[in-house]
């Protein structure tokens, strides 16, 4: 059997003129109306019309190959994404005819709900027709490989700024699909295990459903107007929920967060995420040699302790059927 190791991401344009194909991909069956893709486009083009995500995942990537060369296993890792280039399907053509018959999957979503678990779940079955077996790692919202990097981050940030209250931000969710999963309770797990004592709120950002549908609040924006008239004037935000400085931490937070905190007279401090570390890549490989099961214990901080490696039937609940549907 010829085992690999594959990478499985959201995507992102890489040039202008693949903006808009792109956010037609990501939201394909939805009738988002085209105004709305162009307001969300411009994000895009305020940085050159390129997201950082697929850079970020290649460096990911390197980092891995390199530490499974020198510490083994001899596994050839892959890259493959939902909604752009490398597409899964092109992926799992390559790993094919390379003669690969099973793939560690590893996804860049450290908590569990439908679109960050199942769908990319749904996405591999789609993508995978020539029957290579693939086993999705667990999710790693409390491994220590991106606690302890993602308590580094918000310990520099503090450093900056002492006093300020600390707010853990990750991408906010509709209502049924946070009800289907454990994607809050793992968040607050993640926050409560890097803020290490020191009080903390939880809030959401990049909502982008419609307005008429309940989705997790509240939002990054409006918690700190709030902050603001108690009197609070520095704050330290740590993007918990994401595992690289991709568009919607640049934008959401590194723009309008900060443009917020400018016209308010605050002192924003915004904290790093953990993919870069040589610890996040260690964590890869460990979980990797967990499910091919060579190792005999699984590393997890806090009280939930290590997720499944196989998902329930009822893991990550899918969208409620429409009427008629």
């Amino acid at each position: 059997m010829s085992e690999a190791i594959l990478l499985v991401s959201f995507g992102g344009p890489d040039r202008p003129e693949d903006v808009m194909p792109f956010l037609e991909n990501v939201t394909r069956g939805r009738g988002v109306p085209r105004e709305r893709l162009e307001q969300v486009a411009e994000h895009y083009h305020h940085f050159g019309g390129k997201s950082p995500i697929n850079e970020q995942n290649l460096t990911l990537i390197g980092n891995v190959t390199r530490l499974l060369a020198q510490q083994g296993p001899d596994l050839p890792v892959y890259f493959g994404n939902r909604n752009w280039h490398p597409f899964l399907t092109d992926t799992f053509a390559q790993m094919n005819a390379d003669g690969v018959t099973k793939a560690y999957a590893f996804v860049t979503s450290a908590f569990s709900c439908y679109s960050g678990c199942r769908q990319y779940r749904e996405n591999i079955e789609a993508a995978n027709t020539f029957g290579i077996e693939v086993a999705k790692l667990r999710v790693y919202f409390n491994h220590p490989g991106f606690v302890e990097p993602m308590r580094d981050e918000v310990k520099a940030a503090l450093a900056q700024a002492p006093a300020a209250r600390l707010i853990f931000t990750a991408h906010s969710i509709p209502m049924w699909m946070a009800h289907g999963s454990k994607y809050v309770a793992q968040l607050e797990e993640a926050s409560r295990l890097v803020a290490e004592g020191r009080d903390f709120d939880l809030v959401y950002q990049s909502r982008s459903g419609a307005p008429n549908m309940p989705w997790l609040e509240p939002d990054i924006l409006d918690h700190m107007r709030a902050l603001h008239s108690q009197g609070t004037r520095e704050i330290v935000i740590c993007p918990i929920g994401f595992i690289s400085d991709h568009m919607e931490v640049m934008y959401d937070l590194d723009e309008e967060a900060r443009l917020l905190a400018e016209e308010l007279g605050m002192k924003m401090v915004r904290a790093g995420t953990a993919s870069h570390d040589p610890r996040f890549a260690a964590m890869v490989r460990e979980l990797v040699l967990e499910r091919r099961g060579d190792l005999s214990t699984k590393a997890a901080l806090g009280v939930l302790g290590p997720s499944h490696d196989v998902c329930p039937v009822d893991c990550c609940a899918p969208p409620p059927r429409r009427p008629g549907a």
